[in-house]
């Protein structure tokens, strides 16, 4: 039985048949816009491209493109959180590879440190450039985009206390989120290190982080 103030629930169904085709179509040009500014960053390997451009690859309007986005800064920010959250997808299958709960956050830290840090050959400039300009201007907007990253290490996280490998005194989702963040600081800072004979390494940093909160 519905409330007072609901809908019946067949005009419900009604409305939701009615708009999904609208609904598809508007996600089929989304994906359009985003497709088309991802071959545009793969091939200048920078994030520096205009509105237009993107329209014209994607052979959609400009009053379309921005029926959709608000503009470049928000379309970055779309592509930003779909590439962490097929990221974060590839790490916690790689992770499945390991049975132990410490082994398996070892590889999702060692594997988001080198997917983090400044790499020329590897052009991920949405990660390298784009990210960090991001955390300074907008901290609202990368917790956001973070989200799937952050579900992921939690979910590992909350394994090893489980295990008994957490220290007692530690959130398994505050450990979880200080481990990422100290991770993505570290190799996004780490340009000057490459230089050097020396430089930091993915293991170095796994230890760092695990000598915090492992359990003594």
């Amino acid at each position: 039985m519905t409330g007072p103030s609901e809908e019946p629930a067949w005009k419900q169904r009604a409305v939701e048949r009615s708009i999904r085709p609208a609904k598809l179509r508007a996600e089929q040009r989304v994906q359009r816009f985003l497709d088309a500014a991802q071959a545009i960053i793969t091939e200048k390997g920078s994030t520096d491209f205009t509105v237009q451009e993107v329209v014209d690859r994607s052979k959609q309007s400009l009053r379309s493109f921005y029926l959709q986005f608000d503009g470049k800064h928000e379309l970055l920010l779309a592509l930003f959180e779909d590439a962490l959250g097929r990221s974060a997808d590839q790490i916690r299958a790689a992770a499945a590879g390991e049975d132990d709960p410490v082994d398996q956050l070892r590889v999702a830290v060692e594997l988001l440190f080198e997917s983090s840090r400044p790499d020329p050959t590897a052009q991920r400039p949405l990660f390298t450039d784009f990210a960090p300009q991001l955390l300074l201007t907008h901290p609202t907007e990368v917790k956001v985009a973070h989200a799937s990253m952050l579900s992921l290490f939690t979910e590992l996280m909350e394994k090893v206390a489980a295990a008994g490998m957490l220290r007692s005194d530690f959130n398994a989702r505050r450990a979880a989120a200080m481990t990422m963040q100290t991770v993505m600081f570290i190799a996004q800072s780490s340009g000057d290190a490459e230089a050097t004979a020396h430089p930091i390494t993915a293991d170095e940093v796994w230890t760092f982080c695990s000598q915090g909160f492992a359990t003594k």
